[in-house]
Formats: C-alpha cells, structure tokens, sequence
C-alpha cells in the first residue's frame, strides 16, 4: 500500500487524516459539512433510477461501501446546498450501462427514491422529484446515442407510457 517515501509524506502531515468507517460514514458527520458533495459510481442503472454499484446481475463484483450514507446525508448538508451525484459511463465493451431494467439478481444499492444526479459522458440528469416517465426521458437523454432507440422501446414495454420531459 505504498512505499516508504509515501509514508514519510503522511507521518505527522496535517493534511492526511485515517479515519474508521464508522467516523467518515456516518450521517451527522457528513451532513455537518457544508456543500457537501458526494459523487459515487455504478454498474447499472434502469430507466426509473434503480442504482446497482456492487453486483453484476447475481454475482458480487464489489462492496457497496458508504454509498448510501453519502447519498442520503449529503442531500441534507447543513447549508441545504448539499448534492449526491452517482457517475457512469452510458457503455462499457459496447454494451448499454442505462438498461430499461436492471439484471435479474442484481443489488440494487441506491432506491429510486435516492437517485438525484446521474452523470455520464452525454450530460447530467436530474431525477429528483421526476415521475418515472420523466426520469426515463432524461436517463435516455445521458444514454450512448445508439442506445436510445432501444431504451425508449423498453421504457414503454415497462412503463407502458413514452419518456417525457412533461
């Protein structure tokens, strides 16, 4: 975990600090800072803002860390200027990231209810206080652009209604 040139630069160094998770995850700690931002990642997202961050369909690729008490704490930072932002890449080895539903046994880490700012390489979404017909539209906006037809299919099988900015 590093060479002994690193740890000479953290001895006695101000701006390092180690810390227990049950320190820097908790809620009161991260809620206290002010413009708190909080920018985690994913593996998928489906069209109504269901975040998987830690399996790929039923198998564990990861732990999901403090991704919840980040997302749910920096939403109410102290100065109401808080934001939680989950990034993505719309594809990875060609395949869509932003799926009409997510894979059958996938854990879904942050709720729908949670998701606020989706950010890829095609933009920024915003799902907060969206119907899922709204969200959808905006999830298939930040989508790959050779995705976007197909989302749209699924979003309608799905929701059996077509993504709308209204």
């Amino acid at each position: 975990m590093g060479d002994r040139k690193f740890y000479d630069l953290m001895n006695d160094n101000p701006f390092f600090v180690f810390a227990s998770a049950a320190y820097t995850n908790n809620f009161n700690v991260i809620a206290a800072q002010s413009q708190m931002t909080a920018i985690n990642s994913a593996i998928e997202i489906d069209l109504a803002g269901q975040i998987v961050s830690d399996t790929i369909g039923k198998n564990f690729y990861s732990g999901f860390g403090g991704q919840t008490d980040f997302i749910n704490a920096s939403a109410q930072a102290a100065d109401n200027k808080g934001k939680a932002i989950i990034t993505i890449t719309s594809r990875t080895k060609g395949q869509t990231k932003i799926v009409p539903c997510i894979k059958e046994g996938a854990g879904v880490v942050t709720t729908r209810a949670h998701a606020r700012y989706i950010v890829t390489e095609y933009g920024i979404a915003n799902l907060f206080g969206k119907s899922v017909r709204q969200r959808a539209y905006e999830l298939i906006n930040i989508s790959h652009p050779d995705d976007r037809e197909m989302l749209e299919k699924g979003a309608f099988e799905r929701f059996k209604c077509l993504p709308s900015k209204d």
